[in-house]
């Protein structure tokens, strides 16, 4: 969850460091702090954002070659200055550590570091990564032989990057669980979480592999493997010339990464779609060149997922059942790794993750392999990232990078997705005639300018928002398909502006929410001119005649018409099937605004973090 940014230069780091670290908060930024060598390690911590820890190194005066930097997300110990990175370690020579991710065996590690002397002097499992260099150090006298023998030791995930006063020339980076890439630039190389920590520098690109222990110096590298028998020995990876651009990673002429993101939905989606576009037919070619031979041999699906991600699971539950005729089963990541589901053979299993490193997914995935699962299919953003690397086909979603913490152009990219996927299982299981295939991909290639209407409802969702902020609790309401989607809209609200919000089926508010509606509890409707509208009409005639105010989202045709108490706000046209992607625009828009109106820190909501790399 963390961020860490480093790297050996032939002049001064500190601007590489800072600005790596402000395009990483995103994935925490409880504290931030880096460290310096020339001539001797200089560290600078502050609780507060990037921008603060930009002014002190500024007053400071502070420059060298070589350093390394952490914007943190809180796991072992609470926000303070004692525990935000870099740590410390040795007293004639100094060792300092940033690290992302959690050491499983840092109480045992305490313990025997504490017999040998050390003191400790904060609250985290990182400190003892640092005296455990330190320690090993004293056997080994090199710092690249002590950090490889010292993750050796360590249990559970982590990605480090290690440097040393005695040799003010290097930097030691590693990584098991947590993503680290190295950056080889013309002024030096580098070190970071994220490929857009970079950009400003490079966009030749390593990614490291689980195990992998490099050395950095300003005019090359090497790269050893630990997890292998002693002695290490030296491993080539693939050199990536990145296509993301710098501007990627910019706000532009919008207010926060959020909106931004909000309003790139049309053109992420339509990249998504690009290769069907302007075609005729779907080929499972799209997943893998051995797709086909897969999915023709699957029974049933599982999709692993957490959060945003699970709740796209959901809506393609009800796609792959009612289209492909397929069983899905939909778990939450976090739960299914922890308990004994009963394996069927020849169930595919779908990890979707916008980052694709995702740590209860990639674990949850991993255990449903052991169980019998035989294929697996990545649904991601990250073409390079660990969960594309451990399956067996993949589907990239393009939506380009994701800063704001609330996902919005990577839910609907990962359903536009997993409706690429819909089809294909029903035209290879015989359920899509050749006439409704070209249909659905006619709707496909419409989607790009639906979503571009569906942004004009933003002005009375604007309005909305007014009367929202002041409220403390709101409830989300859908049937069928859009339930998840009122889920999401939920999470939204939650997420960034602090209002608690819950979700339900809208037939289940007569088994107990109901008892929750009064004039202060906001009601949200998702009402699509479907199957289930009259049904939902009914749910929402209960709400009305218990004093509730409703929100509604309809659709052109709708008969739903503004009274007292019921507002609604009609969407450009109805999608059909794809109705729960256009639904979802309005729903991330009231939360937007709702966020602008309480004030909240829109793209980084307190508590959260973007990329969730820890248990």
């Amino acid at each position: 969850m963390c961020g860490i940014v480093g790297g050996v230069v032939w002049d001064n780091i500190v601007p590489v460091l800072l600005e790596g670290l402000r395009r990483l908060e995103y994935r925490g930024y409880d504290s931030s702090g880096l460290a310096l060598l020339n001539g001797q390690l200089n560290r600078v911590r502050t609780t507060g954002r990037v921008t603060e820890l930009s002014n002190l190194v500024s007053e400071q005066k502070y420059q060298g070659k070589i350093g390394i930097a952490h914007t943190r997300w809180a796991t072992h110990g609470a926000p303070s200055e004692r525990n935000a990175h870099p740590h410390f370690s040795g007293d004639a020579t100094k060792v300092a550590v940033v690290h992302n991710g959690i050491i499983e065996n840092h109480e045992a590690l305490y313990q025997r570091l504490k017999n040998e002397g050390f003191d400790f002097n904060s609250d985290t499992d990182t400190e003892v990564i640092a005296h455990l260099i330190t320690f090993n150090l004293k056997k080994k006298h090199d710092l690249f032989e002590a950090v490889c023998l010292s993750v050796s030791e360590l249990q559970g995930a982590y990605a480090i990057a290690v440097i040393e006063e005695s040799h003010p020339e290097r930097i030691i980076v590693s990584r098991n669980g947590a993503p680290l890439i190295l950056g080889l630039g013309k002024n030096g190389n580098y070190a970071a979480s994220d490929a857009s920590a970079l950009l400003q520098v490079t966009n030749s690109m390593i990614y490291l592999e689980e195990g992998d222990v490099a050395e950095l110096y300003k005019d090359s590298y090497r790269i050893v493997n630990c997890l292998g028998t002693r002695p290490y020995v030296k491993v080539i990876r693939e050199i990536h010339k990145s296509r993301l651009k710098n501007s990627a990673v910019e706000v532009g002429p919008y207010n926060h990464f959020m909106q931004k993101e909000i309003f790139e939905q049309p053109s992420a989606v339509a990249n998504t779609l690009e290769m069907v576009l302007n075609a005729h037919s779907i080929s499972p070619k799209l997943f893998g060149n051995n797709a086909e031979g897969i999915f023709k041999n699957i029974n049933g699906i599982l999709i692993l997922a957490c959060g945003t991600s699970y709740h796209a699971g959901l809506v393609a539950r009800y796609w792959l059942e009612s289209v492909a005729g397929v069983t899905c089963n939909v778990e939450i990541a976090s739960e299914y790794r922890y308990r004994d589901p009963v394996s069927h053979p020849n169930t595919l299993v779908i990890g979707i993750s916008q980052s694709g490193e995702t740590a209860d997914t990639i674990a949850a995935l991993n255990y449903a392999k052991s169980l019998g699962g035989t294929h697996s299919l990545a649904i991601c953003n990250v073409a390079e990232s660990t969960l594309v690397r451990q399956t067996d086909l993949c589907f990239l979603t393009r939506a380009g990078p994701e800063i704001g913490v609330a996902s919005t152009k990577a839910f609907t990219t990962q359903l536009a997705s997993l409706m690429l996927f819909t089809m294909t299982l029903a035209k290879l299981n015989g359920k899509l005639s050749g006439e409704r295939e070209l249909e659905m991909i006619a709707e496909l290639r419409h989607l790009p300018v639906a979503l571009q209407h569906a942004l004009k409802v933003e002005g009375p969702v604007k309005l909305w928002s007014e009367k929202f902020f002041h409220k403390h609790h709101a409830l989300f309401l859908g049937r069928g398909m859009h339930y998840p989607i009122a889920m999401e809209g939920a999470l939204k609200l939650k997420e960034i502006s602090y209002v608690h919000a819950e979700a339900y089926a809208a037939g289940e508010l007569k088994h107990g929410p109901l008892a929750l509606i009064d004039r202060d509890m906001p009601v949200v409707a998702i009402a699509p001119n479907d199957t289930l509208l009259e049904k939902l009409k009914s749910n929402l005639q209960e709400v009305r005649a218990r004093g509730g105010e409703l929100y509604i989202f309809a659709d052109a045709e709708s008969v739903i018409q503004d009274s007292e108490g019921l507002h609604v706000i009609r969407m450009a046209e109805h999608a059909g099937l794809l109705s729960p992607i256009l639904h979802a625009i309005p729903l991330q828009l009231l939360a937007y605004h709702v966020a602008l109106q309480k004030g909240t820190d829109v793209d980084k909501p307190r508590n959260l973090a973007k990329s969730v790399t820890v248990e």
